[in-house]
């Protein structure tokens, strides 16, 4: 498990199944974000827009994930995300996309 997240480094703190993990944006991990979902401006547009889907919010948690637990699948994590809703892990994504927008 991470350490507690630090708002100052722009991270965010995403809790699944009981756990509180750190979304940690780094260079590496927006760079495979953007492998998978394509440009990441396209992608806080889609979200400005509400056109974000629940896959691409749980691909960007993906990658942003530091230190995840070893038992943590990405199913797993889409799971987490499904069953807390959009509105629980909104706070989150906030987080991630203002970093993308405005970094640190």
């Amino acid at each position: 498990m991470s350490k507690s997240p630090n708002p100052a480094r722009g991270e965010a703190a995403l809790n699944v199944a009981g756990e509180t993990l750190t979304l940690r944006p780094t260079f590496t991990a927006l760079v495979a974000a953007e492998e998978e979902l394509g440009p990441l401006f396209a992608l806080v547009e889609r979200a400005a827009e509400g056109r974000l889907g629940i896959g691409e919010t749980v691909a960007l948690f993906w990658h942003c994930l530091a230190d995840p637990p070893e038992t943590l699948t990405r199913e797993r994590l889409g799971e987490a995300v499904a069953g807390q809703g959009l509105a629980k892990v909104t706070p989150a994504l906030r987080t991630l996309l203002s970093q993308i927008l405005q970094g640190r």
